[in-house]
């Protein structure tokens, strides 16, 4: 593992951590937590990546650990992709340069209002979250590349 990947994946988890401690909602879901909600989403045809998504959101009790709770509250349930940094970076974020997965992207196409991106600066606490259609209204570039593992 690079040492970006890393420090990203240790950004992305004090990230999750900070979300949670804010009482808005923000659950860090298990593996198998993890397993209901791709299982739940997939028998609604909607298609999730289990490595598209770090946090999850509840608007209201939803008992993770059982499949059957999941399927019967869906609706209470949106998914995050967490883009984090230790850097100095404007309150909206703005400089912020960040990747996107396909997975990602074509989670959030297939779930639609139920995926977002949230931008958490893990020195300063503050975040932001957006839709796919948000997050690229605000870009200034895109620059598409191809990641390979061996």
């Amino acid at each position: 593992m690079t040492d970006a990947k890393k420090t990203g994946n240790t950004t992305a988890r004090q990230a999750a951590e900070i979300l949670v401690t804010k009482s808005l909602g923000f659950v860090i879901p298990t593996a198998k937590q993890k397993k209901h909600l791709v299982v739940a989403f997939a028998k609604r045809d909607m298609i999730v990546y289990g490595k598209a998504f770090d946090i999850v959101r509840l608007a209201g009790q939803v008992d993770l650990n059982h499949l059957e709770e999941v399927e019967r509250h869906l609706e209470r349930i949106t998914l995050y992709e967490i883009k984090s940094t230790n850097k100095e970076v404007g309150v909206g974020f703005e400089g912020y340069f960040f990747g996107l997965t396909a997975a990602e992207l074509l989670v959030s196409q297939s779930l639609k209002a139920r995926f977002k991106f949230i931008f958490v600066n893990i020195n300063t606490g503050n975040h932001i979250e957006l839709s796919l259609s948000q997050m690229f209204a605000r870009a200034k570039g895109i620059y598409p590349t191809w990641s390979i593992l061996f």
